[in-house]
């Protein structure tokens, strides 16, 4: 899969042409990024990603290569270059002996349908887990494998299965289940903690909607009403199926998170 999209992107502070770009300065050393959503070039909830970005930094040990104001006015920079609509933007720290590289880039971006949205998507079991699931840092080898997975099972997300048979997360995304009214979620040691499942959390306080943090073992996750996942492509998604088991990817308690969430979002665009 291509790295980049788009006909320009940053690196270390000055605007580039594509032709430029080399995947070492990616794929090679130690690499943590961030993938954030862009509406008309601006980004959504910068800040949380920002937050996120410096954990996973200080996580590895690491230092930032820029700081924060430095990040936000080359991304406007870029997206007065591009002039996208809507796009996913990637942040790249990446740390080498022979030295490091800040870049910032657009990604292909495929977003749910309005059809995937009031239907549903395909997950599949995957079983694996994160090395560091708390920062955000690049494993090639396991995002290449899950991608031939989904290809081959026409499937949109694969979930996570640790070696307790205990499902964690999503390949790119977080995983709630619904039952009862209450919702169940992998507690947050386990996994990388999504800025879409943060919000959702948030949300889920100020409605006081019942929370369970816990992992659904695989055998089990017949036994919930729906499933949905939390990402920045996806936003809140529904499963209509997981493997062999089929939910009916329409319930309340999901379409009342994603309203309010939409509402969140749009109100980060006005306060970048």
């Amino acid at each position: 899969m291509k790295e980049y999209c788009g006909n320009h992107f940053i690196l270390n502070g000055e605007i580039k042409l594509v032709s430029e770009f080399n995947n070492s300065l990616v794929c090679k050393g130690d690499t943590i990024y961030e993938v954030i959503r862009t509406t008309g070039g601006i980004p959504v909830f910068f800040n949380d990603h920002m937050q996120r970005l410096e954990m996973s930094v200080g996580y590895r040990n690491k230092k930032m290569i820029v700081d924060i104001p430095e990040i936000r006015s080359d991304i406007v920079k870029l997206a007065e270059k591009e002039k996208r609509k809507e796009i996913n933007l990637k942040i790249v720290f990446n740390y080498k002996e022979s030295g490091n590289s800040y870049l910032i880039y657009y990604i292909e971006s495929t977003y749910p349908t309005s059809e995937q949205y009031r239907k549903g998507v395909k997950g599949i079991l995957y079983w694996a887990q994160r090395e560091d699931p708390q920062a955000k840092v690049l494993d090639f080898r396991m995002r290449s494998e899950i991608h031939k997975e989904l290809l081959n099972e026409n499937a949109y997300e694969a979930l996570l299965v640790n070696n307790d048979n205990l499902i964690t997360e999503g390949s790119k995304s977080n995983v709630f289940f619904i039952k009862d009214g209450v919702l169940i979620t992998a507690p947050d040691e386990m996994i990388l903690k999504g800025i879409t499942r943060k919000h959702i959390l948030d949300i889920c306080g100020a409605e006081k909607i019942d929370i369970v943090f816990g992992c659904v073992n695989a055998d089990d996750i017949g036994k919930y009403e729906d499933v949905f996942m939390t990402g920045t492509s996806s936003m809140v998604l529904p499963y209509c199926c997981i493997n062999e088991k089929y939910f009916n990817a329409s319930h309340p308690l999901m379409e009342r998170l994603r309203k309010i969430y939409m509402d969140r979002m749009e109100e980060s665009l006005k306060n970048f």
